[in-house]
This record gives structure tokens, sequence and C-alpha cells, in this order.
């Protein structure tokens, strides 16, 4: 029997023992799984579950937007970076929720390219699809506009390019 059981029923033993230690749960970065998932493929250590679900995983991924175009809805790719489930910042791996509140499932648009092919939307819309507000998703779209006027302000004109 365990000491907590133990001391939780009073048996045996000093009731002032303190039970083990708890253990805490570890916070891994995406690049630390990366990493511990290429050693351990390397080292022949997944269990056949796991190498299975992985191959199965890689079979049926889309590589390109027709492989993925007629695939079924919501998308499951979180992994993908036009998924709009969560996101990934590339600089640290960190993984943000942008529905908290919600299961993959449950969301109406899963696909950013998706949303892209239906055309114009409102702003009020995109934020809806994106779990943001609408004046934020009016800065994101003016910013990503100057980006794109400053990028091709700094390029030379299309007469001025050598063939």
């Amino acid at each position: 029997m365990s000491e907590v059981k133990q001391l939780q029923e009073g048996e045996g033993g000093n009731e002032e023992e303190q039970p083990a230690e708890r253990r805490r749960s570890k916070t891994m970065s995406r690049k630390e799984m990366a990493r511990d998932l290429r050693r351990r493929r390397l080292a022949g250590q997944l269990d056949p579950e796991e190498a299975e679900t992985l191959k199965l995983v890689d079979e049926q991924r889309p590589r390109t937007r027709a492989d993925c175009i007629n695939g079924p809805r919501p998308c499951l790719f979180v992994s993908c970076k036009h998924n709009l489930y969560l996101d990934v910042n590339p600089e640290t791996g960190s993984i943000k929720l942008n529905f908290p509140d919600k299961e993959i499932t449950e969301l109406e648009h899963t696909c950013a390219l998706d949303v892209a092919e239906k055309g114009g939307i409102t702003l009020e819309e995109v934020g809806e699809i994106m779990n943001l507000t609408r004046e934020r998703i009016r800065q994101v779209e003016t910013r990503g506009l100057m980006k794109l006027r400053e990028a091709t302000e700094a390029e030379p004109p299309v007469s001025a390019r050598k063939p």
C-alpha cells in the first residue's frame, strides 16, 4: 500500500510522516520536443504505437495547397502555418492558443487559405474568425499594407531591371 494511502487511512506509521514528494509537470518548448523525438528516433527508442502514429500523420499531412484544398474540415493539422487554431512563435517556439475556450472541431474556419479564397470579408468577420477585435484587425491590416508599400518602393522599377 502506498504511503499516501496509508496516511489517508491512518494505517500504521507516524501520522506526521509526509507523503512522497509530488512530481511537478514539465513544460517543454516545441524545439525541445522535436529534439527529443529526433534523439529517440535515431536511438531506435520509439515505441511501435508512436512510430505508427507518426508514420500515419506524415503520410496524411498535406504538402501543398492542392493536397489540402478538398481535405477534411476542420483541418486537424494544427502545425500548419495556415491553421487558425494556434500560433507558434518562430523565435521562441512558444505556442499560443487562439481559441482557448474551444476545441478545434468547434471552429467554423480552421484554415486561413480557405478564408482567403472566399474573397473580401469585413473586418468584423475577420475578427470573429481570428478571435480578435475589429480594431486589432484594422491595425494588422494597416501594418501589413505599410510593409508591402515599403517593399515595393525599395524595388527598382520594372523598366530599370536588366533582362
